[in-house]
Order: structure tokens, then sequence, then C-alpha cells
């Protein structure tokens, strides 16, 4: 009888409990990092913003203390550089840019997003494909196809124009705003495009009213690439610009001369060209943290 009660003990299943949560532990809480990996996140934050707050910190010195060796961080502050350097007249070469740089970027979205809505939501044939032909034109370096653009802008009287660099800045970023866009638009939901179809709307209106509003992140986060890397192109600037078109980029090659390099004077020109990439990155963070995220889970 003893050795049936202890087979029976012995053969019944094991009870598994799960561990006890403690009061203090929210389920829905991100865990916490330990202290060392936030110094260590610290550490690489302050590592990146080092030299953008030595470009800022430099701007403020004279000309003699920003070519000391080594810099003197100490030195006496001064507006002088930002006086010489508005004295110089940056303001044409600023709207230049931004001419640029906004117009290249509503063109790109304006064709970008029925692009991505053809090849995510609505795919068409063998959609990979085009693709992969969208990601081809990035394979040729912008030096390669520099001579035949500018042979072109030359035959058509377009050189030193500010329409040929918004042309050519939104062939430049357009299949990069396809391809972002189109994992933004394949996040959307199938029955707010299907209802809306059932009730007899058209595409101008569901992308407009039903696509854009739901991937407004995504669409933010590609607008705000694009504008930054129109806002910097150089080399399409500084070779089919004169007088007239050249931009920021160009404008800090000037200070840059035989005589020497103006070190202060250029961090000066250099903060204020960030200023506006700066203002626009700080004015959309959370509509550009979101975009980023847009389809990194599922």
């Amino acid at each position: 009888m003893t050795g049936t009660t202890a087979a029976a003990r012995t053969s019944s299943p094991t009870v598994l409990r799960r561990p006890r949560r403690r009061r203090h532990e929210d389920p829905g809480q991100l865990p916490r990092l330990s202290p060392l990996w936030t110094f260590v996140a610290w550490l690489v934050t302050l590592a990146f913003f080092a030299p953008v707050a030595w470009m800022v910190l430099t701007s403020f010195h004279q000309e003699s203390d920003a070519a000391t060796n080594p810099p003197s961080p100490f030195a006496p502050l001064t507006f002088d550089q930002y006086k010489l350097l508005l004295g110089r007249d940056i303001t044409p070469f600023l709207l230049n840019s931004a001419m640029a740089s906004v117009f290249s970027t509503l063109l790109v979205l304006a064709l970008a997003l029925p692009a991505a809505y053809a090849l995510s939501i609505k795919p068409v044939k063998k959609w990979t494909d085009v693709m992969f032909f969208f990601l081809s034109t990035k394979f040729l370096p912008l030096i390669a196809a520099l001579l035949p653009i500018y042979m072109i802008v030359k035959n058509i009287g377009m050189l030193d124009n500010i329409w040929t660099l918004i042309v050519l800045y939104t062939a430049m970023n357009l299949p990069i705003a396809v391809w972002m866009m189109r994992s933004f638009l394949a996040e959307v939901p199938r029955e707010i495009l299907e209802a809306a179809e059932v009730d007899g709307a058209g595409l101008p209106t569901v992308l407009l009213r039903i696509v854009a509003p739901v991937a407004m992140p995504g669409i933010a986060a590609t607008s705000l690439i694009c504008f930054i890397f129109s806002w910097n192109e150089f080399m399409f600037a500084v070779n089919l610009t004169a007088t007239q078109a050249s931009t920021a980029p160009v404008f800090l090659v000037g200070f840059i001369t035989n005589e020497g390099l103006f070190l202060a004077r250029l961090c000066a020109a250099a903060t204020l060209v960030s200023l506006p990439v700066l203002i626009a990155g700080f004015a959309a963070q959370d509509k550009l943290v979101r975009g980023l995220s847009l389809g990194a889970v599922k």
C-alpha cells in the first residue's frame, strides 16, 4: 500500500509555478538600462555632438584665437565674425538653397506618393523589378554624370539657373523617396482603403484624404531627409551655378582662399547654414521618430 502511494506520488506531473511579480514592477514598463549602458550612451552622444559644439564655440572667437595650436576654448568671445558674415550678404545664397530644397522636396513628394501607392497598396506587375530600377539609378556616382549633364544644361541655356538645381535635386532624391514611402504605405490598413472604394472615392481622394494623413509620419521623415540632401548638395551647385543661383554650400567655399583658411569666419558661416536644417528637424522631431520607426516591427 505504501509502495503504491509512493509510486503515484512519483508519477504525478510536476506543477510549474510562475515566479511572483514584485509589487513595484509595471508589466507595461520597459526595462531600465543599467548605469553602465547609460554612461556609454551619454559618451557616444557627446562624441557626436562635440564637433558641432566646437564649431559653434569657434565661431565666437577671433581669427588669431581660432588659429592657435592647440586652440584655446577660453579665448574671449565676440560677434565680429557674424557681423562680417552678414555684411558679406549671405542672404541670396540662403534664399537659393531654400528655394531649391523646398521646391525639389515638394516635387519629390508629388511624384513619390503615387509611385509608392502603385508599388505597395496597388502593386503593379513585376514591382520588384521596378524597385530595383529605382535603386539602380543610385549606383552611378554623381561625378560620373557631371560632364553630360553640364553639356546638356549648357546647350539649353540653363546654366546658373535655380530651376536646373530643382530638377536635378528632384531626380537625385526621387529613388530614395520611393523606397522609403513604399515601406511606410505598406503599413496603411487595407480595410480603410476598401471602405473608401465602397463609398466611391477616386484615386486623388484616396491619396490626399486617406493615405496621406495615415502615413504622415513617414511622409514627414521622407521630406526632411530629401530637404537635408538638397540643402547640403555641393557638386551640382558649384559646377552649374556662378553668381545668380549659387547656394549656401558654395558660399562656404569662399572662405578657403590662397591667403589661408579663415577658420572662425568659416565656423560662423557653417553655423548659420546649419540652422535651417536644425530648426526643421527640431520642429518635426516627433513625426520624424515615428516615421523612421514605422514598419520596423510587425
